[in-house]
């Protein structure tokens, strides 16, 4: 038997959640919280990643990493401190960073002679070593992937989305050639992050690359992935840079070619962040809490006993094991001497896909009560097909959870064709216009309304080719985080 959802909780009662209608960001700030996600670290800015916001990014990092290593790169691990000589030998770099930077003057009780910053981004300290490591065409392409935390020291902070430290993987690669380098930060823009943003998130996302105005300090062009948030509000989830020759140039990376000749190196560098986790709670949240896709739960299934019973304990240990037996990540929720309604709402809070509640009443019966996450159904299943239908749920939840992103994306996105236009669609959504319409002076005019372009596509909505005429371009803008 199949029954509807309980009704939303009224505006105000007691343990609800601030709803999204009413209030995107504090109803952000809730599920953060309420769903022990994260709290504000001791410094303003910082944060304490809880447990269950550190097994979602284990997940998340583990579908990462595999997707990484299948595309060659190798992991290493460079360090927290780097001269802050190395950055003035990339002067954009340097220029974009620097409001940004913490800097230490001071250690061992003695003024260092030469300060050292603490790492926004390892480019310059990773290339240092390329320098020293790559010698012939024969050690290209050199692929390296670190993961590691960063400090950008941020004016306006808020949990996952702009901390002053965060958790991260950046990736630097080395290549004999311009078009080497540039397939390659493609290939990890589509078959690593696309992939999993998409295919282990369930976030839609779009492709393109960002406009001079906007591009990572450094590179020649910074390839993006833009995902919409549940208010409408853009969120850059990744970026893949091609930096050309300028850090190569700066420090130095040659390489003698098949000929013997001096060259310099073509370099990528590329990123995704705890930041994730924040774009999962405002794209699949509601106002009952966070949605996890099962891939990325670190409980896929919570068994809940309903009361103290012998009986219904050994049922539900007994379902427990046939769970993990059948290959789920399980958690067993026998805290009797709390209350059942507010353990079920706890796990609603976090986001479980699934809920098996073991009871008296329904065990005498034969039966459990199967509830499913992200639409909050019930359904009473016999204990014995218990494995066999929560496996079928969780089945289906990933694709219902994107569906349910993608239409709302859908909904917000307009086709426009003057930058007014744009600053009314771009204030509720997506707004697309030809990038011809808009311009350095149009992107002026957006910026001072708080809109920016989100990316540039090809003329066909996918991503630009090298021959594209810049006139054929389309541009995407939309206010963002």
């Amino acid at each position: 038997m199949t029954s509807a959802p309980d009704a939303a909780p009224g505006p105000g009662a007691k343990g609800a959640l601030t709803a999204r209608a009413t209030d995107f960001p504090r109803w952000y700030q809730d599920v953060v919280a309420r769903a022990e996600l994260a709290d504000n670290g001791p410094v303003r800015g910082t944060m304490v990643i809880r447990p269950w916001g550190y097994g979602i990014w284990e997940r998340l990092q583990a579908a990462l990493d595999t997707r990484i290593k299948e595309a060659g790169a190798d992991n290493a691990y460079f360090p927290l401190f780097i001269p802050e000589a190395y950055l003035r030998l990339e002067a954009e770099h340097v220029e974009g960073f620097s409001p940004e930077l913490a800097v230490v003057t001071q250690a061992g009780g003695k003024e260092l002679e030469e300060p050292v910053v603490v790492r926004p981004t390892s480019e310059t300290v990773i290339n240092s070593y390329f320098a020293k490591w790559i010698q012939s065409h024969r050690d290209l392409p050199l692929l390296i992937n670190q993961w590691a935390n960063v400090v950008r020291w941020e004016l306006r902070p808020r949990l996952f989305l702009r901390t002053s430290e965060f958790l991260w993987q950046e990736g630097h690669t080395a290549h004999a050639t311009r078009t080497e380098a540039r397939d390659y930060a493609l290939k990890i823009l589509s078959d690593v992050y696309l992939s999993t943003m998409q295919g282990v998130a369930a976030v839609p996302v779009i492709t393109g690359h960002k406009t001079v105005r906007e591009r990572f300090a450094g590179a020649i062009r910074t390839w993006t992935c833009e995902g919409m948030m549940g208010d409408g509000k853009a969120l850059q989830m990744g970026t893949s840079h091609e930096l050309g020759q300028n850090f190569a140039k700066a420090f130095g990376i040659q390489f003698s070619d098949e000929l013997g000749a001096q060259q310099y190196a073509w370099q990528t560098s590329w990123g995704v962040s705890t930041r994730l986790i924040g774009a999962i709670v405002m794209a699949h949240g509601d106002d009952f809490g966070l949605r996890l896709p099962p891939a990325i739960a670190p409980v896929e299934v919570v068994v809940l006993v309903v009361r103290d019973d012998e009986g219904v304990h050994r049922a539900a240990q007994s379902l427990v094991a046939d769970l993990v037996a059948a290959g789920h990540r399980v958690r067993l929720d026998d805290r009797t001497d709390t209350g059942f309604g507010r353990r079920s709402v706890a796990w609603e809070l976090k986001g479980v896909p699934a809920r098996i509640e073991v009871g008296p009443r329904d065990l005498a019966e034969g039966n459990v009560t199967m509830v499913t996450r992200h639409d909050r159904i019930k359904t009473t299943v016999p204990l014995g097909g218990a494995v066999v239908e929560v496996t079928a749920a969780l089945g289906g939840t990933a694709a219902a959870l994107w569906a349910e992103a993608e239409a709302a994306r859908a909904a917000r996105s307009t086709a426009v064709t003057t930058v007014a236009e744009a600053l009314e669609a771009g204030a509720q959504g997506f707004a697309t216009l030809a990038w011809s319409a808009v311009g350095p002076e149009g992107e002026d005019r957006l910026a001072k309304e708080a809109i920016t372009v989100r990316c540039l596509q090809g003329p066909d909505g996918g991503l630009a080719e090298d021959g594209d005429d810049e006139d054929s371009l389309v541009a995407v803008v939309g206010r963002s985080y």
